[in-house]
C-alpha cells in the first residue's frame, strides 16, 4: 500500500510540471503586456528582465505554500490518505479545467482555479466522512477553515473591483500632471513621477522579497537589534520617505547628467517586480499542492502508523519548502516564458482592450455593456455642470492626444499606450500583489493586472465612442469567466473526490489515464486547428492609393472569396442531399467566418479613404463597390447555408430526387463560373473576365429554367410546403448570389479597360510584397 501512495506522490510531480507549463504559458503575458504595449523597451530586454524577476519571486515564495497545506481546510480533521484522495483530486481537476478553458478560449485565473478546487474537493470529503460518521451538515464548518478561506474568496472579488479603481486614479492624476507631451515637461516633475513610482516598486520588492529570506529573520545592531522582517513591517513610513528622496534625487540626476528617460527604467524595474510579484503569489497555483502532499508522505512514513488512523495536523505547522524545489521550479517556469508561443505572442487581449488607437475589437456588445455606456455618459454630463468651466478647459488640455503621423507601412509599429500609462499599470499591479502577498493573501494575479490596465485605459480616455461598448463587454466577458471558472473548479473537484473516494487507487488510474487522453487529444485538435488556420487565405486591407493599384491588390481578394463561397455552396447542396447535419453546421461557420473578413474590410474603409491623395478619389469608389459586391455574395451564401443546416435541424422532409438534381446541375455550373473566376483573379488575367461575362445569360437561363420547372411540379405533384419553400429560397437567393458576382466582374471589367496600362504606373503595396506578377 505505501509504494501507491509513493506513485500518487510522483504522479502529483509530474501533474505539476504540466500545470506549471500550462499556467505559466497563460499567465506570463500578464506581466508582459505593459512592456509590450508601450514598446519601449526590445522584446529581449523585456524577456530578460521577466526571466530574472520570475526566478527572485519563485525562490522567495515559500510562505505562500501555507495556501495549499491549510488556508482552505483544518488538515487535523482530516487522515493521509483522505487528505491524497483532495490533492489528487485537485490536481486532476487543475490541469483539466485550465486545458478545457484553454481548448474554448475562455478567459480564466489559476489562482481562482487552485482555491475553489481545494474548496470543493475539502467539502465533498468532510461531507462523506459527516455521512459516514452520521453527522449533520452544519459540522461542515469544522473541517473547512471558513475564516481563512472567506477572507481569501473576499481578498480575490475586492482585487478586481480595487485594482480598477486604483488603476483608473492614479493614471487620471499622472495625466493631469504630465499632460501626453510628458517627455517635455520640466526636469523635475519626470524626477518627481520616478521618485514616486520607483519608491513604491522598489520597497514592496523588498518587503516581498527580504521578508521571505532567512537573513530577514537575523537581528542586527545596526537597526537597534530588531530583524530586517520586523524593521520593515514597524517603520514603513521612515523607510518610504528616504526612499521616496533618493529615488527622487537619483531620477533627476539620470534625467540632468545621463539624459536617461526615467519612464522606460519604471517600466523596466516594474516588470522585474511584476514578474517577481507573479512567481511569488501563483507558484502556489502550480506546487503548493504537490509539496504539500509530499511532505504529507514523509510525515507518514516516518510516523509508521496506517494511513487511515494518520491525522494531518503536521500540515498545520509552519514547513518550510525547500530553496531547491523552488529554484527548479522557477526554472521551469522561465523556460516556459522563453519557449511558448502563448507567451511570445505580442497582441493579448487586455492590449487590445487598452488600446489607445482604432484595434479589431473582440468582442461584442450586450445589453449591460451599453447600459454603463449610456450611465457614463450621463455621468460625465453631470460633471460638466458642476465643474468651473475654466477647469474643464485645462483639464481638456492636460487628456489632448498628440497627433502622430506615420507612414502607411510603419503604421503598425505605433505603440497600443504610451509610456506613462505602461509606467502606471505596472506599478499599481506589482504594489497591490505584494500587498496581498505580504499577507499570504493568493489573489488573481491575471485580474489585478488585467484591472488596472482597464482602469487606467478608462481613465485616459481610451474607451472613446467608438469602442466603449465593446471593450466594456470585453471587461464584463473576463469576470464573468472568473466567477464561471470558480464554479466550475469547486464542481468538477468535488466529483473527482467523490469517485476517487469510491473507487481508490483504480479511480486515480483511471482518471490520471482519461486526463492524459483528454490532454493528448486536445493538443492534437489544438494543432490541427492551428495548422488549418494557418493554411486558410484571409482577406487583406488595401494600402494602394491608385485605381490599378486597388484593382491588383483586391484581386487575391476576391480569388479568396470566390473559391471559398464556391465550396461554401457546394458543401450547403451535398450536405443537403445527404441530410448530413454536422457538415452543414461545419459549413455555417466557415460562412460566418468569411463574411466578418468581409465586414472587416468595409470597418477600414475610413482609413482607407483617409490615408488617399487628393487626385485618388477614384480608387476610393472603386474600392467601395468591391467590397459592397463581396458582401453581397457573402450574405446570399450566409442566408442559404443557414437555411439549409434549419431545414435538416429540424428534421422536415428530405428534398425530392428531382430537387436535388437540379440543384446539382446549378451547383455544376456554378463551380466552373467561380473556378474560371478564381483563376482569372489569381494569375491577374483580367482579360479573361470579358468571356466570362458572355457566358452569365447560360447560367441565368438555367435557374430561371429550374424556377419554372419548380412551378410546374408544384402544380402537378403537390409536395411538401416546406420543402417548396426551401427549393424556391435556394434558387432565388442563388439568382442573388449570381447578381452580385457579375455585377463585381462588370465593376472590375470597366475599371481595368480604361485605367492605365500597369507598366506605367509606380509599384504597388502588394507588388511591393510578391503578391502581384
Amino acid at each position: 500500500m505505501d509504494n501507491i501512495y509513493l506513485l500518487m506522490v510522483v504522479a502529483l510531480a509530474i501533474l505539476a510540471v504540466a500545470d506549471l507549463v500550462v499556467g505559466v504559458s497563460n499567465d506570463a503575458v500578464n506581466f508582459l503586456n505593459s512592456a509590450l504595449g508601450s514598446k519601449a523597451i526590445s522584446f529581449r530586454t523585456i524577456m530578460i528582465v521577466a526571466s530574472i524577476g520570475i526566478a527572485v519571486g519563485a525562490v522567495f515564495s515559500s510562505g505562500m505554500m501555507e495556501v495549499a497545506r491549510k488556508g482552505i481546510f483544518n488538515p487535523g480533521e482530516f487522515m493521509f490518505d483522505e487528505i491524497m484522495y483532495i490533492f489528487m483530486a485537485v490536481m486532476i481537476t487543475d490541469i483539466l479545467l485550465l486545458d478545457f478553458f484553454n481548448t474554448l478560449g475562455l478567459p480564466t485565473s489559476t489562482t481562482v482555479s487552485i482555491v475553489f478546487e481545494l474548496l470543493g474537493a475539502a467539502v465533498a470529503m468532510a461531507l462523506i466522512k459527516i455521512a459516514a460518521d452520521g453527522g449533520d451538515f452544519s459540522d461542515v464548518v469544522n473541517y473547512i477553515n471558513t475564516s481563512k478561506a472567506t477572507m481569501i474568496i473576499l481578498g480575490i472579488l475586492l482585487s478586481v473591483i480595487v485594482a480598477f479603481s486604483i488603476g483608473a486614479f492614479v493614471q487620471w492624476v499622472s495625466r493631469l500632471l504630465l499632460s501626453y507631451d510628458f517627455e517635455q515637461k520640466a526636469k523635475w516633475v519626470g524626477a518627481l513621477f520616478g521618485g514616486v513610482a520607483l519608491t513604491a516598486i522598489v520597497y514592496f520588492i523588498l518587503m516581498k522579497g527580504i521578508k521571505g529570506a532567512d537573513v530577514a529573520k537575523q537581528s542586527f545592531d545596526i537597526i537597534g537589534g530588531a530583524t530586517i522582517k520586523d524593521f520593515i513591517e514597524t517603520q514603513v513610513l521612515p523607510i518610504v520617505a528616504v526612499s521616496f528622496v533618493f529615488w527622487s534625487l537619483l531620477s533627476y540626476g539620470l534625467i540632468n547628467f545621463f539624459k536617461t528617460n526615467i519612464y522606460k527604467l519604471i517600466i523596466i524595474i516594474g516588470t522585474f517586480s511584476l514578474a517577481l510579484a507573479f512567481a511569488g503569489n501563483d507558484l502556489v497555483n502550480f506546487i503548493g499542492v504537490p509539496i504539500a502532499a509530499w511532505q504529507s508522505y514523509e510525515a507518514w512514513v516516518a510516523s509508521g502508523i496506517p494511513a487511515h488512523e494518520f491525522s494531518m495536523e503536521v500540515l498545520a505547522s509552519k514547513v518550510p519548502t525547500p530553496t531547491l524545489l523552488l529554484f527548479i521550479a522557477g526554472m521551469i517556469m522561465v523556460l516556459t516564458l522563453w519557449f511558448s508561443n502563448k507567451a511570445k505572442a505580442v497582441v493579448k487581449t487586455s492590449i487590445d482592450l487598452s488600446s489607445q488607437g482604432e484595434t479589431k475589437e473582440r468582442f461584442q456588445p450586450n445589453f449591460l455593456s451599453r447600459g454603463l455606456v449610456r450611465f457614463a455618459i450621463g455621468s460625465s454630463k453631470m460633471t460638466s455642470y458642476i465643474l468651473p468651466q475654466s477647469w474643464q478647459n485645462k483639464i481638456e488640455k492636460q487628456f489632448e492626444k498628440p497627433v502622430i503621423t506615420l507612414s502607411k507601412e510603419k503604421t503598425h509599429e505605433l505603440p497600443a499606450f504610451d509610456m506613462v500609462r505602461a509606467s502606471v499599470n505596472l506599478m499599481v499591479a506589482g504594489v497591490l500583489i505584494s500587498i496581498a502577498t505580504s499577507y499570504k493573501l493568493p489573489l488573481s494575479t491575471t485580474y489585478v493586472t488585467f484591472m488596472v490596465a482597464m482602469g487606467s485605459s478608462l481613465a485616459d480616455r481610451a474607451w472613446g465612442s467608438e469602442s466603449a461598448v465593446y471593450r466594456v463587454a470585453g471587461v464584463l466577458n473576463i469576470i464573468g469567466g472568473w466567477f464561471f471558472t470558480a464554479i466550475s473548479a469547486f464542481t468538477a473537484a468535488a466529483i473527482m473526490v467523490y469517485l476517487i473516494n469510491l473507487g481508490g487507487p483504480t479511480a486515480i488510474a483511471i482518471l490520471l489515464f482519461f486526463a492524459v487522453l483528454l490532454l493528448g487529444r486536445n493538443y492534437i485538435s489544438h494543432k490541427k486547428k492551428s495548422k488549418e488556420t494557418k493554411a486558410e487565405d484571409s482577406l487583406e486591407k488595401a494600402e494602394s492609393s491608385s485605381v490599378q493599384g486597388v484593382i491588383y491588390e483586391s484581386a487575391k481578394n476576391i480569388a479568396n472569396v470566390v473559391k471559398r463561397g464556391n465550396r461554401i455552396y457546394t458543401n450547403a447542396i451535398q450536405g443537403l442531399a445527404l441530410q448530413d447535419l454536422s457538415a452543414l453546421k461545419k459549413n455555417k461557420k466557415q460562412i460566418v467566418k468569411l463574411s466578418a473578413e468581409v465586414d472587416e474590410l468595409r470597418d477600414n474603409i475610413f482609413y482607407f479613404i483617409k490615408n488617399l491623395d487628393d487626385s485618388s478619389v477614384g480608387a476610393s469608389h472603386f474600392y467601395i463597390h468591391i467590397l459592397g459586391y463581396l458582401q453581397d455574395m457573402t450574405q446570399s451564401l450566409e442566408y442559404i447555408s443557414k437555411i439549409s443546416h434549419k431545414h435538416v435541424n429540424n428534421n422536415h422532409k428530405k428534398l425530392k430526387f428531382n430537387q436535388i438534381k437540379d440543384l446539382k446541375q446549378i451547383d455544376d455550373a456554378l463551380e466552373e463560373l467561380f473556378n474560371n473566376t478564381q483563376k482569372a483573379f489569381e494569375s491577374r488575367s483580367f482579360e479573361q473576365i470579358g468571356s466570362l461575362l458572355n457566358n452569365k445569360k447560360d447560367v441565368y437561363d438555367l435557374v430561371k429554367e429550374k424556377i419554372h420547372a419548380q412551378v410546374t411540379r408544384t402544380r402537378s405533384e403537390g409536395g411538401s410546403p416546406k420543402n417548396t419553400t426551401l427549393y424556391f429560397s435556394l434558387l432565388l437567393e442563388t439568382k442573388d448570389l449570381l447578381n452580385a458576382t457579375m455585377n463585381l466582374l462588370e465593376e472590375y471589367h470597366g475599371a481595368h479597360d480604361s485605367s492605365v496600362k500597369p507598366a506605367t504606373l509606380p509599384t504597388s503595396a502588394g507588388a511591393k510584397k510578391g503578391k502581384t506578377k
